[in-house]
């Protein structure tokens, strides 16, 4: 009787390590990672010339949310690209949007 209470024992041991190991979660998807904004002239340079033809093509004032959609860029380089634009005098602001001077 002693070997079968040990023989019991050490299969429950192995059915509990076998169900820990069923149990697992997976781990959870790393989150994406968010593109760091470079702010330099050359960055900002070609970010207002993404912000310049996102807004000739529609032909019309568009918001922040619109030209980022349109150029395929984040807000922030929209705000990156609008502030070079308007320092040259190219785009002006119109009730909260955004049209070529």
């Amino acid at each position: 009787m002693a070997e079968k209470k040990a023989t019991k024992a050490a299969t429950t041991k192995k059915a509990a390590a076998e169900k820990k190991e069923t149990v697992k979660k997976a781990a959870p998807k790393a989150a994406a990672k968010k593109a760091t904004l470079v702010i330099n002239a050359e960055n900002a340079g070609f970010k207002a010339g993404d912000v310049y033809n996102a807004l000739a093509t529609a032909q019309k004032a568009l918001t922040v949310a619109e030209i980022a959609k349109a150029a395929k860029i984040s807000n922030e380089e929209v705000i990156l690209g609008a502030g070079w634009l308007l320092k040259e005098g190219k785009i002006a602001e119109t009730e909260g949007k955004i049209v070529l001077a």
